[in-house]
């Protein structure tokens, strides 16, 4: 071979290696996307790691201070002791109510219930309602057992679900130009719009417009509910008190979507907990996920709420390990709660 030919076949065996690294290149950046989703390794639940790991008797709170409605926990109120002086009060459970370390991690997984949400229409706002406030039952049958059990003192949420708008005890809802319905901890209350979440409401696409099928919408009620069980396990109390502390915005923010993404985990628990009765079958569940890959903070809007990729991981996360301490997000990487 002359050296042309010994020139050339070092330079065709250069090319052949930098067309192999750029398509490794490829494949690895295309694995790493993928890997942006999947659900995270949070550690077992463990109070040794919180130095004062019991609060007092639960429920409890020593800042009396309302925060604004878009920010959205009150004080909670120890409950009343029983007045026939001849019975003796029952002994108070001492409830850990932290952020990292709360009792309810303890809780494990929602039972298996039967639910089934037959074909109700979201375009019909007697037929959705129906089915919110059936499901919201169902919440209930699956929340109070385990908590409970863990000492926690359980009550369920109320409903407030308008066809087109109303005003509730932490403002109106729909607010302007937005879908989305909220928890109210001052009276414990869902208020929602049926309209607003099926069809949309100024410029902001409705639910129904990125999937049709009313488990969509039912899991976001079951994320509102998530924030009910928050509240009546001391989460969201400790959350505000962490965001009174904090100094600036950036690390307020944060903190919310800590708390939004722990109840889209919640939302993906119940989910699956329904999902042999609801029934929610391996085509809809693949709409679920899909769905939680559209929901969530876009640009030019708060970052309040988690990106979509977080909430898609958070709602699988939900899904697949359903386990409670599963959905601590207070223990989770930063990234995968930006």
């Amino acid at each position: 071979m002359g050296a042309a030919g010994v020139i050339g076949a070092v330079f065709g065996s250069l090319a052949a290696l930098f067309v192999l690294i750029i398509i490794g290149a490829v494949m690895l950046k295309s694995a790493s996307r993928s890997e942006t989703s999947t659900p995270v390794a949070i550690p077992t639940y463990d109070a040794s790691d919180d130095p004062n790991p019991y609060s007092t008797p639960f429920p409890t709170s020593s800042d009396t201070r309302d925060p604004t409605p878009t920010e959205k926990p009150t004080t909670q109120r120890p409950s009343e002791q029983p007045t026939d002086t001849n019975v003796d009060p029952p002994a108070q459970v001492r409830v850990n109510t932290s952020l990292k370390n709360n009792t309810m991690y303890r809780a494990g997984a929602l039972p298996r219930l039967n639910c089934r949400a037959g074909n109700a229409s979201i375009f019909s706002h007697s037929q959705l309602k129906s089915l919110i406030l059936k499901t919201g039952r169902c919440m209930d049958q699956g929340w109070r057992p385990i908590l409970e059990k863990q000492g926690i003192e359980f009550s369920p949420p109320n409903y407030a679900i308008a066809a087109k708008r109303g005003r509730g005890a932490c403002g109106d809802y729909p607010s302007p130009g937005n879908i989305v319905p909220y928890y109210c901890p001052r009276n414990n209350t869902i208020y929602a719009s049926t309209s607003a979440m099926a069809r949309g409401n100024g410029n902001s696409r409705g639910y129904g417009q990125i999937i049709s099928w009313h488990g969509g919408i039912i899991s976001m009620m079951a994320h509102e509910y998530g924030h009910h069980v928050q509240n009546i396990t001391g989460l969201m109390d400790s959350w505000w008190r962490q965001t009174l502390d904090s100094s600036s915005q950036s690390g307020k923010l944060a903190l919310s979507r800590r708390l939004e993404l722990q109840a889209t985990c919640f939302a993906g628990m119940w989910m699956r907990s329904v999902a042999a009765s609801y029934p929610v079958n391996t085509s809809n569940r693949s709409r679920l996920f899909f769905f939680y890959s559209q929901v969530g903070d876009h640009p030019g809007y708060p970052r309040d709420h988690g990106t979509p990729v977080n909430n898609n991981r958070w709602f699988r996360q939900g899904w697949e390990r359903s386990q409670s301490y599963q959905c601590n997000t207070w223990m989770a990487p930063s990234s995968t709660v930006s």
